[in-house]
């Protein structure tokens, strides 16, 4: 049988008090529903439905990229109400299984144990115990122990609420079973609503088999309903995230302070200091070391690189035993090649860098191929932008660029050519030799540094100096005082 997810999307959020659906909610830096989406695509079903209502427009938008069925719940008439919008379209033939787009740290292997259960004929649910179960759903169970209906926090009598198995809201059916269990909802309750919870009180009332699935981790059950939980939520994402690098060889200074955001691959003996963050498509080679308050995106990081406390690196490829930072920015299409060193305060944009080059100190150096072997020296930098249009630099191999340098592109500098320090570049340096430009160096005899004016004497100086014609008087400033 096929598998049809149900992802229930519809709410409003109220208590999140923010203009973004509650879905949409953030979740190391993607939505909530996104996660959930990402879990149920695990499970290779034939379709996804996402059941939308409020802020649908939004949710679309920002999800537009998804291979998923959108349905629109116009009125928000409970959760049984939700499910049934999307039952129209699901076969009788295929299993059904109903997730949460506030559920976002449910886990597959939980799902699958769900679907096995529908397939074998019954109703399952997915259940979890709880010291505080205060505003979920109780199950209640016969003397013989079976799963007879579940009750809802304002329905429920004083001695319903003291049970502590609490339904998640997660659940699988047999297709066909379900629409006939849904058929036969009321909204004789509280909040005068179809609670799909109310579908066990059916089945069993039908003689259909119902099974509850206790799961043991809580957390993967908590659901978000305003910014206290979507923090607690964060929380356990970061947890569960840091073990598994941990388990794969990757030594974390403090657990407690990293954030994922993405998929991170670690090879052996990796070490992630205090703060690091790492968003995105993120691989690690075996021995990196990433100093503490690095933001590393959407990049790749050969065996052995170390990068330097409070550095950015992003979309970069780096190869082996790179040295990066601290204060370094690496921004997107930059290749790095083995033993490249990046300093502090070094900007690298749209480049490539060959082995053993350095450029360890006050430099940027952006729209640039630059060989191997080469020195920038402190202060260097490839002048690439002309105000309109980005021209590019290219530096051949064992060049050696003196300290102050500005390379006005697009220019060529010859492999095993020096640049003199302190010059500016406008044209190709030739291959072998030493190319400078110095301006004559001038003394002037008996100048004396200017006196400190009071208020009144600034004021008038800078009135002067700002009449239209005084750019026309001789400039007194360089003549030596009486």
């Amino acid at each position: 049988m096929q598998l049809s997810v149900v992802i229930l999307a519809a709410g409003q959020g109220k208590r999140m008090n923010s203009d973004l659906p509650k879905v949409l909610q953030p979740l190391a830096g993607q939505p909530l529903l996104k996660h959930v989406i990402r879990t149920a695509r695990e499970l290779q079903p034939a379709n996804i439905y996402v059941v939308y209502g409020h802020g649908g427009a939004q949710v679309q938008a920002a999800l537009g990229a998804e291979t998923v069925e959108w349905v629109l719940q116009a009125q928000q008439l409970g959760t049984g109400h939700a499910v049934m919008q999307a039952m129209c379209v699901i076969p009788d033939d295929h299993i059904v299984l109903v997730l949460y787009g506030d559920v976002p740290l449910i886990r597959a292997p939980a799902l699958k144990e769900l679907v096995a259960g529908a397939r074998a004929g019954a109703l399952t649910l997915l259940s979890v115990e709880l010291e505080d179960a205060a505003g979920y759903g109780r199950l209640v169970r016969g003397a013989d122990g079976s799963l007879s209906a579940i009750v809802e926090q304002g329905d429920a009598s004083p001695d319903v609420l003291e049970i502590r198995e609490v339904n998640s809201g997660l659940m699988a059916a047999p297709a066909g079973r379900l629409r006939e269990w849904l058929l036969g909802l009321g909204s004789n309750n509280s909040q005068r609503e179809f609670y799909l919870t109310d579908v066990v009180a059916g089945a069993v009332r039908a003689g259909d088999r119902v099974e509850a699935q206790r799961i043991r981790e809580a957390w993967q059950v908590t659901g978000v309903n305003d910014k206290v939980q979507l923090a607690q939520v964060e929380a356990l994402y970061r947890r569960e995230r840091a073990q598994g690098l941990m388990l794969a060889g990757a030594t974390l200074v403090d657990p407690q302070r990293i954030d994922i955001r993405g998929e991170v691959q670690v090879g052996r003996d990796v070490l992630i200091d205090v703060n690091a963050v790492l968003i995105g498509s993120v691989r690690l080679g075996a021995g990196v070391k990433i100093g503490p308050n690095c933001v590393i995106s959407n990049s790749e990081l050969g065996a052995g690189t170390e990068v330097y406390a409070n550095s950015l690196i992003d979309h970069a490829r780096i190869a082996e035993n790179c040295r990066i930072g601290p204060f370094a920015r690496v921004r997107p299409d930059t290749v790095l090649h083995r033993d490249v060193h990046v300093g502090n305060f070094v900007e690298v944009k749209n480049s490539e860098i060959g082995a053993g080059s350095k450029a360890n100190h006050l430099s940027y150096v952006g729209d640039a191929n630059v060989g191997s072997g080469v020195n920038v020296g402190a202060g260097s930098i490839t002048c690439n932008y002309d105000g309109q249009n980005k021209w590019p630099t290219l530096i051949e191999d064992d060049v050696f660029i003196g300290s102050g340098s500005m390379l006005v592109a697009p220019v060529r500098i010859g492999a095993g050519s020096t640049i003199g320090a302190g010059s500016t570049i406008t044209q190709n340096a030739p291959s072998g030799e030493l190319t400078l430009t110095r301006a004559k160096q001038t003394t002037v005899a008996g100048w004396k540094r200017p006196e400190k004016l009071d208020d009144d004497e600034k004021r008038a100086a800078i009135d002067a100096a700002l009449k239209p014609d005084a750019a026309l008087k001789p400039d007194a400033a360089l003549k030596p005082k009486p």
